[in-house]
């Protein structure tokens, strides 16, 4: 018998360091926290060059800043994509673990159903047999069979007493 696996386990156990930091970057740089900061910082850097603390050392149009965001994506996407990958590898695993157990249970299915089958077949047999040797208590002769009529006489003079 098969016993189902936890493709969690099995992906986790698999994951190399560079895997589970592309993983961790991944899930970093596309959380809200991460969004927040980068727009916090981004934020500061435009106000304190455009006041001109001091002195602006990344004046208007910020290319500076363009060129640190432009290094951030060239370093991130590669990340994000090995992070997907690994996704879209654990996806297949998930998705091969549901079809085989879906075929043991189609299995399991089609063997319950053949013994019910074949339950359903000897209950017929076994009646058949049973009709033959005795019959049914209702089946009477229709001489000791009450009319219908007395059978509601009965039942009135029931109610009444």
């Amino acid at each position: 018998m098969h016993r189902a696996q936890n493709v969690n386990e099995l992906y986790q156990r698999e994951l190399t360091f560079g895997d589970r930091v592309a993983t961790w970057v991944a899930a970093t740089v596309g959380s809200w926290s991460f969004i927040i900061g980068q727009s916090v910082v981004l934020a500061g850097w435009v106000v304190l060059n455009v006041i001109g603390w001091r002195k602006s050392w990344d004046p208007y149009p910020f290319i500076m800043m363009n060129l640190l965001l432009s290094l951030q994506g060239v370093y991130t996407a590669p990340f994000i994509m090995m992070a997907q990958n690994r996704q879209a590898e654990k996806d297949r695993l998930m998705l091969q673990e549901d079809y085989e157990t879906n075929h043991r249970a189609a299995e399991e299915i089609r063997r319950i159903l053949t013994i019910l089958e074949q339950h359903g077949q000897l209950l017929e047999i076994l009646l058949a047999q049973r009709e033959r040797e005795q019959p049914p208590a209702d089946m009477k002769p229709a001489s000791t069979v009450p009319s219908l009529e007395a059978q509601s006489r009965n039942a009135k003079n029931e109610g009444k007493g």
